[in-house]
């Protein structure tokens, strides 16, 4: 929800700066920024006006790289998996995600889990985070996750390779008091 109220804010923004920026150049906004005195000076010098509209062009294309980067979807619609027989069947990246948060939230010492699948359509890999509970160890968490969700995710889908991010957190606890 956050990602898509950012998106949308960034480019209402760029939308307003674009605006902005073509009434200035259209001359409906006047106002000065160099007055006479500093641009005769500055004219003396042959390498400021390109340095200037350089340096403005590469903020405007870092700007344009930075909105088309808050737009990119990082997650995938559809996974295509191979029936064995030759076709192929398009199966929905939200199911396959619930599958995998339910399978990896379900291992002992796992509170929840999330995932989120990326990569391309015939090469999916996977992005999961693993909120352990406060007594759960790590190694045996990851190891489960490898043997137990993610090796039968790769062979059920008929992957050569399911690459897996996995990110680990610890549920939110209380200290235990000691007497």
């Amino acid at each position: 929800m956050l990602r898509a109220v950012n998106r949308v804010l960034v480019g209402l923004a760029g939308l307003m700066l674009l605006a902005l920026g073509t009434a200035v150049l259209a001359g409906r906004l006047h106002g000065v920024l160099l007055s006479s005195a500093t641009r005769h000076k500055w004219r003396a010098h042959g390498s400021w006006w390109p340095t200037v509209i350089a340096v403005l062009s590469a903020m405007v294309l870092l700007a344009l790289w930075w909105l088309l980067a808050q737009l990119h979807r990082r997650r995938l619609r559809e996974v295509a998996v191979d029936c064995g027989d030759g076709g192929t069947v398009a199966v929905r990246g939200r199911a396959l995600e619930a599958v995998l948060e339910a399978e990896a939230g379900a291992l002992a010492g796992v509170d929840r889990a999330r995932a989120s699948l990326t990569g391309r359509r015939t090469a999916p890999g996977v992005r999961i985070t693993l909120i352990l509970t406060p007594h759960a160890t790590p190694a045996a968490a990851l190891h489960r996750l490898q043997e137990e969700v993610l090796a039968p995710a790769r062979t059920s889908m008929g992957l050569p390779a399911f690459p897996a991010e996995i990110r680990l957190r610890t549920v939110r606890h209380r200290a235990e008091r000691v007497e």
